[in-house]
This record gives structure tokens, C-alpha cells and sequence, in this order.
């Protein structure tokens, strides 16, 4: 990141517009590149005016406008740090618009670069072209260290080594400098020591507070999804393709696994119990919070997404509902003027070519609602298929749904249960016990076997209400798309050959 801007500097860009909110960090790291390209630093607030970084000289121009005009009076070989400039240009003042650009040009003949600091990329259309966007990324394990180093050394403990040091970097990756440092400070207070686990704790709050991705601490196993053999079969080959054997090897990172299917049959418990088979943190998105009302806000939320997932890597991406966040794009450019478009694009580029090694898990309801683009291959390892449960998976669900709520399973016929509740997902069923489970308490007893089917009853499945749309589904997945389970005429042709 510091060669990359001071490339730019070298090379006469007169405009160099920072994505970040760590103020202190990026002052810290332009000091050094100022000092390397041999220019003078400057920082400009709206309460402080325009400071001399060096002496701490401060001229009085709160103003944007006298802000410029004191810029252009500055000696050559000058770089001004701008603190959230782009809240003044976010109106389009024609006056101080034109001031920019006029800044910009001269600047470039007299070697002077402004640097505007922003927590997003807010530019008006007249100035996007006249500046060079740098995401300036969250900080990596090495600069985490110095920040572990340092609050070791103010506890008077010893510092993390080894393994230890290790859990507590990976449970670090993705927060800023000043948040690192307040979790690893948190955890010597409430535990006297550096802990991970307080550390992972007080990431997942920090990444839920962008209201864009949120951290699963505790996510499913795959004891808990009754069936699916194919998919966990899948899953468990690639556990170890993360690691450094996997690596000499010579074999590439898993880049993500794509699931569609019927409503209620697993798929969203499969996504949670990815990042338990590869033991790495999960982060879920939802694609619709992506798209924001302002200009260039969804490209910016995307960006933030990908660095925070880069920055927290290796790690599990679950994107729940993929279709319903990326469905608009086809009529993007007559519905939301392209933005629909540019987000999927550049999402779609992110899926090609990531380096990081981020495992992504779609998740879909109605793959028909998918963009072509997102389907072949390159973007997702595979596709899975998952099906309304056969008779065995019925009854590996029911037990896992007994023993959830604290039943014992020989107390029911769960042979005969899977058998009468055919054409029900695994939530369906799920539901229908709860139901017994709140008609038993109101009086007072246990659930039975009778008492469950006297619940079937009453229920109309989703297989049933909407049996033209599942039909539909299953259509599309054969022959498109892998089966997440062995199909009965499979299992009954095996049993025979044997």
C-alpha cells in the first residue's frame, strides 16, 4: 500500500482520493511517505485549518474555499492530507467544484498532491475522473503485531508466541488498528490476560456495526443436517485445502460452492457448517444491503465488503439468497440507472480472480432469477441440488429434531414418522414438532407419535401449496447441477448388483 501511493506521488498524480477510517494510520504511514519522496506534509480539518505536520504551524482556513486558496500558496514538492473533504463536495458546489479542479491542475505543474481521507468514496460526477481511488487496506498480521507487542508490554505480560499468537492475530484479522487494540486491551481486563476468544467476540460486534456482514461465532456442524451425504462428502474432502501441505502440494484454495434448492431444506444449516468443517470464521452478507440510495454507495459497500472478508481470510463467506440481492441486474440500466449492473460486475471479477482465501457459499431459492454469469464455472466450484428428503433423511431429521428439544428418541416410531411426513422439508418437520411440543405442554404431557400426526394433519406442506414451482425447480436441476444426496433408484440399483 505505501509503494502503490508513493508510486502515484512520484508519478505527478495531483489527486489521490484514501478509502479508510483509521485517521491515525493513514497520518502515520503519510508522514513516512512524505518523508521518502522528500515532499513537505500538511493536514487539513475543518477545526484545525491547514497544519504544518512538521512544526505544527496551523494557518487559520476552516473554510474548503480558503482551504484551496492557502494550498496554492504553499512551496513545491508539497502533500496536503484532506480529512473528510468530501462532505463539502458532496452537494456539488459549482464554485468550490471548479476550485478543485483548478487546484488539481496547477498542482500537478507546481509538484503538489492533495490526499483526501474518507471512511467511504463520495465524489461528484464533475470529480471523479480527476482523482485516483486507493482503498487503503485494513492492516495485515505483521502491523497487528505491533499492536499485540505494544498492549503485552503496557499489561507487563509476556509476549504471545507460537500458536497462541497465532489464534490471537487470526482473531484480530479484519479490525482496524485503534479497534485491535481495544479488544486485545479488553480481554487483559476481563480475563487478565490475551485472550481470543474475548478478541473474536468484540470483532464480530465491530463488523456488525457496517450492518453489511455479520460473524457467526458458534456455527452448525454437520451432525446437525440429517442427509445430504454427497454435499458432506463434498465438504469434507476439501477441509484440509487450506493448509500448507495442501499448498506444496500444489493444490489451489477451494473458491466456493453454490446451492439451490427447495425452501426449508437445509441449505442456510449447510452454509453455517462449511466454516465448521474448514474451521475457519463465518461472515454472512446479505446481497440486498449492498445497494444503497446514494451515488456510488453500493460499489462503495462492496468494496468494504471485500476488504474486510480479504483482511479476515482464510475465512467462510455466506451469502443467504443469492437471487434476491443480484436479481435486477439484466434491467438494471432502465430501473437503477446501472448500479445493479456495476455491483454484480465487479462481484463477479471478485469471484474469478480472489487470491485471499475466501470459500464462498451461495445459497438459492430460485435459480431462475440468477444472472448466467454467476453459473458457470470458474465463479463456484460446484453446484449442489437439494431435494424435499427421502425416507432416510427423514428419519435422520426427525431424530436430530427429537433429541434438539430434549426428547428421547426411542420414545417415538421414527420409522413411521419419516414415512407420513413425506413431501415435508426439514424445517416443515421441525415445526410440526414444535407444534406437539406446545400442544403437550398446554396440557401438561409429553408429545406422542399420535399427536404429531394429529398435528400433520392440519398442515399443508410447501411441496404441496407450491408443487408447480418445485417441479419447475427439479426440471432445471437435472443434468444442470450435482444432487446433494444418493437418489433412491440409485440406492435400490447399488443394492441389487450387490
Amino acid at each position: 500500500m505505501k509503494s502503490h501511493i508513493t508510486n502515484y506521488i512520484r508519478a505527478g498524480y495531483p489527486g489521490i482520493y484514501l478509502v479508510s477510517c483509521e485517521e491515525a494510520r493513514v497520518e502515520a504511514e503519510m508522514k513516512a511517505i512524505a518523508k521518502a519522496v522528500e515532499y513537505q506534509l500538511f493536514g487539513w480539518s475543518v477545526t484545525d485549518g491547514l497544519v504544518d505536520i512538521k512544526d505544527g504551524h496551523a494557518r487559520t482556513a476552516q473554510d474548503p474555499l480558503e482551504a484551496l486558496e492557502a494550498i496554492g500558496e504553499l512551496s513545491e514538492n508539497s502533500i496536503v492530507l484532506l480529512k473528510d473533504f468530501h462532505q463539502f463536495l458532496e452537494d456539488a458546489n459549482p464554485v468550490l467544484v471548479r476550485r478543485v479542479k483548478d487546484t488539481l491542475r496547477v498542482g500537478k505543474t507546481k509538484g503538489k498532491v492533495l490526499v483526501m481521507l474518507g471512511c467511504r468514496f463520495a465524489l461528484p460526477p464533475e470529480l471523479i475522473r480527476e482523482w485516483v481511488t486507493v482503498d487503503f487496506a485494513l492492516p495485515g498480521k505483521d502491523e497487528l503485531g505491533v499492536v499485540l507487542d505494544n498492549i503485552a508490554k503496557s499489561a507487563t505480560l509476556a509476549k504471545p508466541e507460537g500458536d497462541d499468537r497465532e489464534l490471537l492475530l487470526d482473531a484480530a484479522s479484519g479490525l482496524t488498528s485503534v479497534e485491535a487494540e481495544n479488544a486485545f486491551a479488553l480481554s487483559v481486563v476481563e480475563s487478565a490476560r490475551l485472550c481470543p476468544q474475548v478478541v473474536a467476540r468484540e470483532k464480530a460486534s465491530e463488523v456488525k456495526k457496517g450492518g453489511l456482514l455479520e460473524v457467526y461465532a458458534q456455527p452448525a456442524t454437520l451432525n446437525e443436517i440429517g442427509g445430504l451425504e454427497l454435499l458432506k462428502d463434498w465438504l469434507l474432502k476439501r477441509r484440509d485445502a487450506f493448509g500448507q501441505e495442501a499448498k506444496a502440494y500444489g493444490l489451489p484454495a477451494p473458491k466456493g460452492l453454490l446451492i439451490v434448492g427447495i425452501p426449508g431444506t437445509g441449505k442456510s444449516l449447510t452454509a453455517k457448517a462449511t466454516a465448521s468443517v474448514f474451521q475457519r470464521p463465518l461472515l454472512k452478507l446479505d446481497a440486498g444491503r449492498l445497494f444503497a440510495g446514494l451515488v456510488g454507495q453500493s460499489e462503495s459497500n462492496l468494496r468494504a465488503v471485500i476488504a474486510t472478508v480479504e483482511a479476515i481470510a482464510p475465512c467462510v463467506l455466506w451469502i443467504d439468497e443469492l437471487e434476491k440481492g443480484f436479481s435486477g441486474s439484466r434491467s438494471s440500466a432502465g430501473t437503477d440507472g446501472g448500479t445493479s449492473a456495476r455491483v454484480l460486475g465487479s462481484f463477479l471479477s471478485w469471484l474469478q480472480d480472489r487470491k485471499a482465501p475466501v470459500f464462498v457459499v451461495a445459497t438459492a431459492n430460485d435459480v431462475t432469477q440468477l444472472p448466467p454469469e454467476l453459473l458457470r464455472k470458474g465463479r463456484f466450484d460446484e453446484l449442489f441440488f437439494v431435494d424435499l428428503p427421502n425416507q432416510e433423511e427423514r428419519e435422520a431429521i426427525w431424530g436430530i429434531q427429537i433429541a434438539k428439544y430434549g426428547r428421547a428418541k426411542q420414545n417415538f416410531d421414527i420409522v413411521q414418522l419419516a414415512r407420513t411426513t413425506e413431501g415435508l422439508t426439514g424445517s416443515e418437520i421441525e415445526q410440526v414438532f414444535i407444534d406437539a411440543l406446545h400442544e403437550a405442554f398446554s396440557q401438561r404431557t409429553e408429545p406422542t407419535d399420535l399427536s404429531i400426526a394429529m398435528r400433520l394433519g392440519e398442515m399443508v406442506p410447501l411441496s404441496k401449496l407450491m408443487s408447480e414451482q418445485v417441479d419447475g425447480l427439479r426440471k432445471w436441476a437435472r443434468g444442470r447441477a450435482r444432487r446433494a444426496t444418493v437418489a433412491e433408484s440409485e440406492k435400490q440399483g447399488r443394492k441389487i448388483t450387490a
